[in-house]
């Protein structure tokens, strides 16, 4: 069942993929992102002043927060006909090996333009305790079809 621009409205959920974080996950993210800050790798680094008054151990990537709630709406909007076109998000609590993520999304309105239509989509990411660790807005254009 394929909703279209028009049978969208406020309102409506969308659901993201559920996230393990591992030590290897964190890893992975720093090979492919070539971000070795300490950070995110070095459990001696974290037990300093920095980590244990800020994280109190090694931490997630927040771009892989980034990239679960793009793969949510690029999965959402792609069946649709519709383009992800920008998201903007926020880290709000640190994620660590052993939390589990996901990404939702909640329809806040949607409008159309003389060239296209827009919907605008608040994002979250939780992790297992429900607690937000991301939040954000992304805008995804269903194209009007063109005249021949």
């Amino acid at each position: 069942m394929t909703n279209v621009f028009e049978n969208l409205n406020a309102g409506d959920g969308i659901e993201g993929p559920q996230f393990a974080v591992t030590r290897e996950s964190i890893r992975l993210f720093c090979d492919a992102s070539l971000d070795y800050n300490p950070l995110h790798l070095d459990d001696e680094f974290m037990k300093g002043s920095f980590g244990q008054t800020q994280f109190g151990g090694v931490i997630m990537h927040g771009m892989n927060n980034f990239g679960l709630i793009s793969r949510m709406i690029t999965d959402w909007a792609y069946p649709r006909d519709a383009v992800h076109r920008r998201l903007e998000t926020r880290w709000v609590k640190p994620v660590q090996p052993g939390d589990t993520i996901r990404p939702s999304g909640i329809i806040r309105s949607k409008q159309e333009t003389a060239k296209s239509r827009w919907v605008l989509i608040d994002v979250v990411v939780r992790n297992q305790h429900d607690e937000r660790v991301a939040t954000g807005e992304a805008m995804v254009e269903f194209p009007k079809a063109i005249s021949p």
